[in-house]
């Protein structure tokens, strides 16, 4: 399916109608929402069960959250920044649940900067689409270990159209370990960044 149908399917509306830049756009990256293809792909070679807990960095208008939900059954909560994406979120969640029989509770959307967002003891898989500079990626990724500290458990970070600072930061400074990589065909031969990085923390 293309893009308007699953947004159709899903009874949403995610597509990037413009580029947006936030006030510090050194720090905060133009929304774009993962391609429906892409989580495709993504979901065909990493497993979610019913039983985790996904956090959405910078999640817009609440795609990844929707696809989540619907297909795969995992609790998902997505963070936004931006009070205009946020509310289009919660437009977007009641016209899903209007039409579809799903658990409310397992879906959720706080407006807040990733970097204050507090972990969870539940939250265990964190999806990331370059959101921001790799100084708040860093914040973020800080409150996650600590939330793990408390809280002993497995969580995993999924990363598309990774970046480099990212990369070398988990490798460097973190405990996280690479798991899985998932590339995209047709795209990862033009563009290597068109891939998936899984990283664990065991």
């Amino acid at each position: 399916m293309n893009e308007y149908k699953f947004d159709k399917l899903l009874h949403i509306r995610t597509s990037e109608e413009k580029k947006v830049a936030y006030p510090d756009s050194i720090q905060y990256n133009p929304y774009e929402p993962t391609p429906y293809h892409a989580l495709e792909t993504l979901f065909k070679h990493y497993e979610l069960v019913t039983e985790d807990q996904v956090v959405d960095f910078g999640c817009g208008k609440g795609r990844l959250n929707f696809y989540i939900h619907y297909f795969l059954g995992s609790s998902v909560k997505g963070i936004e920044m931006d009070e205009n994406f946020y509310q289009e979120s919660i437009v977007n969640e009641r016209n899903y649940f209007h039409h579809m029989k799903r658990d409310g509770n397992s879906l959720e959307f706080i407006c807040c900067l990733a970097e204050e967002y507090r972990v969870e003891p539940n939250d265990n898989r964190f999806y990331f689409f370059n959101p921001f500079s790799v100084t708040i990626f860093r914040k973020v990724i800080d409150r996650i270990l600590r939330s793990v500290k408390e809280v002993k458990r497995e969580v995993e970070l999924i990363l598309y159209y990774p970046h480099e600072d990212y990369i070398y930061y988990l490798g460097n400074n973190t405990s996280f370990e690479l798991k899985q990589e998932i590339v995209l065909p047709g795209l990862y031969e033009k563009n290597p960044d068109e891939r998936f990085l899984i990283y664990r923390l065991y």
